[in-house]
Formats: structure tokens, C-alpha cells, sequence
């Protein structure tokens, strides 16, 4: 990359973080054009909703508890802000499959079954979307004793597909779970059998797969799937935070519009550990990688500050404005990165993020006369780029030509 550096943070003295020249905005603006992405004209923008996994787990996930967040969504503000997809993660299926060998839900926690629930789900203005596997056995057979049997798609994949369809889903999680390992499947077929399967549905299916990143999804699922897991599963803390972020470096090229995102998982906002400025920095980024935003916590319970991060219109906006490429790490040195984008229009959404343990200020020196606008003030900041930040804070700000 074609700029300078100019590095020298000091936690005693606000220092200049990164200086970017021309060559990092025009590099931002000539990256190479992407695969043609899967044609089913869905998730023109990156997804948006919630996910029960990050909040219930597995045994605890019921039906009460998917019509709550429903409701909860509709109520704080979140669906209207974007947040329109309510997805069922595993646990919800019955121990086994029925005579007919189509997949039911867990008669016990989801008595009224599950096209009662996604009709629900539409009632309250949102949609809905399930969890499946290409192999025989989902995660939490393998990793929370889930008591089991036969409830992957494998050799059901048509009428799994169908009884989605005729459910109502709206969107589906595939998750590989280990089927190369216990199945024998190759990764590409697997998730490409479902995806025809789903394209031959009357009812549209936003298509999302999950295989870590293990094989490099982003190099060929343009072509099979709407979003494509990056990464492991994030957790609830700033190691796994950064970790996740640093991951997203090399990735940008093979994201786009329309309807192929790359996918560094469910947002950990209002979980574990996380203070409210990592919890920013993680949605800060997340923006700036036109990342899919899934809460995974329970909307109902939380905090101002939580609920006022996932609901703040300006970082959603960035997130959904797709103008030739997701967020690039521009740089990044001993306690601090930068990460920018292009934003329609002409401008530029820039993250100063402090990845260290004391306070700091970092800076971007970008060529041209630009309005900057900090999106976590909801204010105009003047013409410099740069913030001072608390440790694992960062700023978010757009930039206007002048």
C-alpha cells in the first residue's frame, strides 16, 4: 500500500496514530471486482436481526422465548432501525425426525410448533429464519449432549427445504458442525445441495453458511450463499473481539453488493464482559465491514447504552452503504488501527480505534478538504481526523467532502 506511517502513541500525550496519503483512498476506490454473487435477488444489504444462540444457548431456547424477542424488537425501536430477521438457532428440533422423516419441533418447548411461530414472527412485522446442517449431526449434539438422532439434513435436504418453505422461513443458517469429519462431505457440495434445493422454493430464502472460515469461503461462496462465516464463533470479550477483527483484514474483495457478505458472526453487544466503549469499537467495525448485524442478547433487557448502540441510525447507515467495497484495515500499529471505507456519495467512513491498555489519540491525515462527523456524538467534529479514545474505545466518524 502506498502511504506513510507516522507512528508514535504515548499514553501521556495524545500522538498521532496513522497518516494516510492518496494512495490508501484511491486503493479504497480500484479494488478488484468480485464473483457474480448467488442470484436469488435477496439481501441486496447485509442482513440484520436477532439470533437466540448468543442469548439462550440451547436448552433454554423455547418458543416463549423467540415471541418475546420478537415482540421486544418491535418495541425498543430495533426492527424499524433494521433489525428485521428473528432466527431460531439449533435446539429446536425434536429428538428425532417424524414417520415421514420430515424434521418437527420440540413438542415440549415449542408446543404450538413452528409455523405457529414464524406466523407470529410475520405479525409483528419481522421475519423468520431456522437453523439446520448438511451433515448428520448439528453443534449441539456434538458440543451440549443434545439428545439426538438423525436430525441433520443429510439425505433429507429436498424436504427439509420444502418444510421450511411450507413453515414459512424466511431465512436459513446452514452449519457445517464437523460434516467433513463425521459425514465425509466436501464443504462446496454440501452447501451448494441446499442451495438448490432453496432456489427451487416458491418463497424466497436469504441463504447463510457457517464453516468458520476454515476453507476460505469468501474465495467461492459468492456464487452459493447470500453470507458466509469469516471466523470462529466470537465470544463475549475484547480478546475475541480483536481477534475476530484482525481476521476481517484480508477478506474485503470478496464481500459485496448485491447479496454476498461476508459474515464475522453475531454481535456480542450487551454480553459477557464487554464494557460499553469495546462493545462500540466491535459495532464500530462491524459497520465499517458492511458485516450482517445480528444481536444475540436478549432485546428486552437492554441497557440504554446497549440498546443505544445497536439502535444508532448513523453507524447502521454506514453499514448498509455498500459503494465498491466493505472496510480495509488501512493500517495498524502498537495500540491503535484505522479502518476505512468509501460511502456513497463521495465520502469516507473512517474507525480510529485504540486496541490499547491506556488512553491515546489517533489521527489520519487524508488529503482534500473533508467535513468530518463523529456518529457516536451525533455531531460535526470540525475538519481533523482524530480522536482521543480510552482504552479498547474507538471513534466512528464520516467524512463529507467540503
Amino acid at each position: 500500500m502506498d502511504h506513510a506511517i507516522a507512528a508514535n502513541r504515548n499514553a501521556s500525550t495524545p500522538s498521532t496514530g496513522l497518516v494516510l496519503l492518496l494512495g490508501a483512498l484511491t486503493w479504497l476506490l480500484s479494488l478488484p471486482v468480485a464473483s457474480p454473487a448467488l442470484a436469488n435477488g435477496l439481501a441486496g444489504t447485509p442482513p440484520m436481526g436477532w439470533n437466540s444462540w448468543n442469548q439462550v444457548r440451547c436448552y433454554d431456547l423455547t418458543e416463549d422465548v423467540v415471541r418475546e424477542a420478537a415482540d421486544a424488537l418491535a418495541a425498543t425501536g430495533l426492527r424499524d432501525a433494521g433489525y428485521q430477521y428473528v432466527v431460531v438457532d439449533d435446539c429446536w428440533q425434536a429428538p428425532t425426525r417424524a414417520a415421514d422423516g420430515s424434521l418437527r419441533a420440540d413438542p415440549k418447548r415449542f408446543p404450538h410448533g413452528i409455523a405457529d411461530l414464524a406466523d407470529y414472527v410475520h405479525s409483528r412485522g419481522l421475519l423468520f429464519g431456522i437453523y439446520a446442517v448438511p451433515g448428520s449431526r448439528t453443534c449441539a449434539m456434538a458440543n451440549d449432549a443434545y439428545p439426538a438422532s438423525g436430525i441433520g439434513s443429510l439425505g433429507h435436504e429436498r424436504q427439509d427445504a420444502e418444510t421450511f418453505g411450507r413453515w414459512g422461513v424466511d431465512y436459513l443458517k446452514y452449519d457445517w458442525c464437523n460434516a467433513g469429519t463425521v459425514d465425509g462431505l466436501d464443504r462446496k457440495a454440501a452447501f451448494e445441495k441446499m442451495r438448490d434445493e432453496l432456489a427451487a422454493l416458491p418463497r424466497p430464502v436469504v441463504y447463510a453458511i457457517s464453516e468458520y472460515g476454515v476453507s476460505s469461503p469468501w474465495t467461492w461462496a459468492r456464487p452459493v450463499a447470500n453470507l458466509w462465516r469469516t471466523t470462529d464463533d466470537l465470544v463475549a470479550t475484547w480478546d475475541s473481539v480483536l481477534a475476530t477483527i484482525d481476521r476481517q483484514a484480508g477478506v474485503a474483495v470478496h464481500s459485496g453488493s448485491p447479496g454476498g457478505w461476508n459474515d464475522p458472526d453475531m454481535l456480542q453487544v450487551g454480553n459477557g464482559t464487554l464494557t460499553a466503549d469495546e462493545a462500540r469499537a466491535h459495532f464500530s467495525v462491524w459497520a465499517v465491514l458492511n458485516a450482517p448485524l445480528f444481536a444475540g442478547t436478549d432485546p428486552a433487557r437492554l441497557s440504554g447504552t446497549d440498546l443505544a448502540t445497536l439502535g444508532n441510525a448513523e453507524a447502521i447507515a454506514v453499514d448498509q452503504d455498500f459503494a465498491g467495497s466493505q472496510g480495509r484495515r488501512l493500517d495498524a500499529g502498537p495500540g491503535y488501527q484505522v479502518w476505512g471505507k468509501p460511502l456513497s456519495g463521495g465520502g469516507f467512513a473512517v474507525v480510529l480505534l485504540n486496541t490499547g491498555s491506556t488512553t491515546a489519540t489517533v489521527s489520519a491525515s487524508i488529503p482534500g478538504s473533508w467535513a468530518v462527523r463523529d456518529l457516536w456524538a451525533h455531531r460535526d467534529v470540525g475538519t481533523d481526523v482524530s480522536a482521543t479514545l480510552r482504552p479498547h474505545a474507538a471513534a466512528l466518524l464520516k467524512l463529507t467532502p467540503r
